[in-house]
């Protein structure tokens, strides 16, 4: 069943711009959060985008990846525990594919390239790539044979398209495609994330709901998958999305609905049925505060030691209050497969 209520009492973060707005209820199942990443110790909006690299010769030394939009990319273990930080400088999103991670670095300009070496399970900074277009936002990483993909969106709605082969990756990226996705509200983008086994991109409108791009077709037009009026779950801000791949292109993308502190599933293939809201609460000692207001997100669908199914990484605004200790909570992705009754 679903409702509106005001938003006057919902204080929102500092990275969450939209104006006031209706905020309708929906059913959402509860889900615990099960470990806590060290937080980003101090005030104000820092913490914002995650991504998740599975070892896969150890996976209990699979990392996490976190930026600090203030600062550099911070790398922790799956128990939350920092190990390294990277000061590069205002990295907003993360993404990777295999041993190569990206991030959109709004200082420089550019996309950042990481290397994760997989004896040592060590993040390095590798270099830069001007964007020739200011301020990239969010990023997504993606792999088709040995052609990897950089795509980094923006506030204008424009999302592009860097590829290189992975043998050349030393010669640099090739900007291959400039793609104008948003087209209402404030045209913002951000989230965003590829889908190699169906040959499909997913990105977020901000204020409007979520589009796909052909992958093997950049000149096809986007084509919507939800929208914030259609009532799914979705409201603004549209933010971090990533998947939870199954066998055979299968599989769930997830959502944040950031104003609304929820989650949004719907199925990988088309037509993208939506599948349940869910939102992550405090753990059971309560030990581990409930999540609030989303930005990036990660998902995760290798075992791994204590997530047997995979695992979900959110960021969280407050840490426990609004724009204090931000940090990132990990989730058992078999509490969400289980509450929300998927396959």
């Amino acid at each position: 069943m679903k409702r509106y209520i005001p938003l006057a009492a919902l204080l929102l973060s500092a990275c969450a711009t939209e104006p006031a707005q209706q905020i309708y209820a929906i059913d959402t199942a509860p889900i615990p959060a099960s470990v806590e990443t060290a937080p980003m110790t101090g005030t104000g909006d820092k913490a914002d985008d995650p991504a998740v690299w599975v070892n896969v010769a150890n996976p209990a030394d699979s990392l996490v990846l976190g930026t600090n939009k203030d600062e550099g990319l911070h790398v922790y273990n799956l128990a939350g525990e920092e190990l390294q930080f990277l000061d590069v400088g205002r990295v907003n999103n993360v993404d990777l594919r295999g041993d190569v991670a990206v991030a959109s670095n709004d200082e420089t300009n550019s996309i950042s390239w990481f290397a994760i070496d997989p004896v040592t399970a060590t993040v390095s900074h590798v270099g830069d790539t001007p964007t020739q277009k200011d301020e990239p936002y969010g990023i997504c990483a993606g792999q088709v044979g040995t052609t990897y993909y950089a795509m980094p969106t923006y506030k204008d709605g424009m999302a592009q398209v860097w590829s290189v082969e992975t043998d050349k990756m030393s010669e640099g990226p090739e900007l291959v495609a400039e793609i104008q996705v948003g087209q209402f509200g404030q045209l913002q983008l951000e989230g965003c994330v590829f889908d190699e086994a169906n040959g499909q991109v997913f990105l977020g409108e901000e204020e409007h709901g979520i589009w796909k791009l052909d992958l093997n077709d950049w000149s096809a037009a986007p084509v919507s998958v939800d929208t914030i009026a259609a009532q799914n779950g979705l409201v603004a801000d549209v933010e971090g999305m990533d998947i939870w791949a199954g066998a055979d292109g299968a599989g769930y993308l997830v959502a944040s609905s950031q104003a609304a502190d929820r989650f949004v599933v719907y199925d990988l293939k088309a037509p993208h049925a939506p599948r349940g809201v869910f939102t992550v609460t405090a753990n059971a000692d309560g030990s581990i505060d409930a999540v609030t207001h989303t930005d990036g997100l990660d998902v995760s669908s290798a075992a791994l030691p204590g997530f047997p199914k995979g695992i979900l990484v959110v960021q969280d605004d407050g840490n426990p209050a609004s724009g204090v200790d931000q940090n990132f909570k990990l989730v058992d992705w078999s509490l969400i497969e289980s509450a929300l009754g998927l396959d």
